[in-house]
């Protein structure tokens, strides 16, 4: 099967020799939509204000029309242009930051790292390693996120990988709580 299409509206506030979406569209890997109606009608948009996560239950939709990201500063979505009609809006579940400006941090992806894991929670995992191997730091935010990665790819819709997230969140709490020797 080829590789899902990749689309990022962009807002150009980055230092593009920094900007992980720059990288990505001057390296043929995302396509940059220069304006809303270029992108496929029914198109998947990470959306970090999104009340549903991304699932395998949107795979079809990914395969038929793309992911669109949206690389701004999250300070600034409320703002940023209006999208039209018939895209699904899809948030993703925790996961750790491994760029170099927000390292450890939880939610604080690059726009590389928001569609790697995206990707690969749709089953094209050789995709999210393609995008990550861009970055020398791209081959550790698939690793710090391996289990949480493997377990959200597994779950079937959106209810699932939310209760994996959960279920993980509460797991990493009981452990910090347990007494060490």
């Amino acid at each position: 099967m080829a590789a899902i299409r990749l689309f990022a509206l962009m807002e150009h506030e980055d230092d593009p020799k920094k900007c992980t979406a720059a990288k990505l569209v001057r390296l043929g890997d995302l396509r940059e939509a220069t304006e809303i109606r270029w992108i496929p009608r029914g198109a998947l948009v990470l959306d970090p204000e999104s009340e549903k996560a991304l699932s395998k239950e949107d795979l079809k939709a990914a395969n038929r029309f793309g992911i669109l990201v949206l690389d701004c500063s999250w300070n600034k979505l409320a703002k940023f242009p209006r999208l039209k009609a018939g895209l699904k809006h899809r948030g993703l579940p925790f996961l750790l930051a491994a760029n170099p400006t927000n390292f450890g941090k939880a939610q604080r992806l690059s726009t590389a790292e928001a569609l790697a894991a995206a990707v690969y929670m749709l089953g094209e995992k050789s995709q999210a390693e393609h995008l990550m191997s861009r970055f020398k730091w791209g081959p550790v935010f698939l690793s710090i996120n391996k289990e949480r990665l493997e377990a959200y790819a597994a779950a079937s819709t959106s209810a699932e990988v939310v209760a994996e997230q959960n279920r993980m969140l509460i797991a990493t709490e009981r452990h910090k709580d347990e007494p060490t020797e």
